[in-house]
């Protein structure tokens, strides 16, 4: 891992309407490094992953993704989104396409591609998430953890500098919630730049470099996992983690 910040925020605010949801947010994330998230429901963890690739606008302050200032609108802003990979809690795959057009789809469409090229890479991909025997089936005939799998091949093929996951495990059935768990940490292995914002704190364990607590729209402490877990320095850290780390 080297120390050059990937991303990079400063005093960041967000309103929704009388809530302020990010409140002078800084937090920088170097390339290589495996960031996630924890905290209370309504935080401000998936706004704050979201305003990353500008999904979710800010009020004030400054993002910048690789050195440059994140881009409002037009080409630049397509440029940045496909260099920031997006993994959702819903898949969003397009039920009437294949597996491997899903994956296919991006580098063809926004990159302008050759198709032969990118289904070489999408095949691979597959074998790398566990399902290339997958490829021709369409989402619905997929469980959901495999359907996730496919959600990070797509946000792979496009070849990104960073992914996002933005409670990549919540809306699928416990058991297939290692499935998924398992290629992000061999991505996270693998030296991708990751910010996760997720509940599942044997992830934020083992695979992170750093946790980052939120709380009220706060960053309120960021430590490596081990520190982090043995000895929460806040009062509201320490309270979070009795109450989920009792059952």
């Amino acid at each position: 891992m080297t120390d050059e910040a990937l991303i990079v925020l400063e005093s960041v605010n967000k309103w929704f309407g009388p809530l302020h949801v990010l409140q002078d947010v800084d937090l920088s994330v170097a390339r290589g490094e495996v960031v996630v998230v924890i905290g209370p429901s309504g935080s401000g963890k998936s706004t704050l992953c979201r305003a990353i690739n500008r999904l979710e606008p800010i009020d004030s302050g400054t993002i910048t993704f690789d050195g440059q200032p994140l881009a409002a609108e037009g080409r630049a802003l397509a440029r940045l989104r496909s260099e920031v990979g997006m993994v959702f809690q819903s898949f969003n795959l397009f039920a009437h396409k294949t597996i491997l057009q899903n994956v296919m789809l991006g580098p063809v469409k926004v990159r302008k591609e050759k198709p032969a090229v990118v289904r070489d890479r999408a095949m691979g991909l597959l074998e790398r998430v566990g399902i290339a025997n997958q490829a021709e089936k369409f989402p619905a005939q997929l469980s959901g953890g495999q359907q996730q799998r496919v959600a990070i091949a797509r946000a792979l093929a496009m070849q990104p500098k960073a992914l996002l996951f933005d409670e990549p495990t919540s809306a699928l059935d416990p058991e297939m919630v290692g499935e998924v768990l398992d290629v992000m940490t061999s991505l996270a292995r693998e030296g991708m730049t990751m910010v996760v914002v997720t509940h599942e704190m044997g992830f934020a364990r083992h695979a992170a470099n750093r946790v980052v607590f939120m709380a009220d729209g706060q960053l309120v402490e960021q430590a490596p996992p081990a520190e982090f877990f043995a000895n929460p320095k806040s009062e509201r850290a320490r309270d979070f983690l009795s109450k989920i780390l009792t059952h």
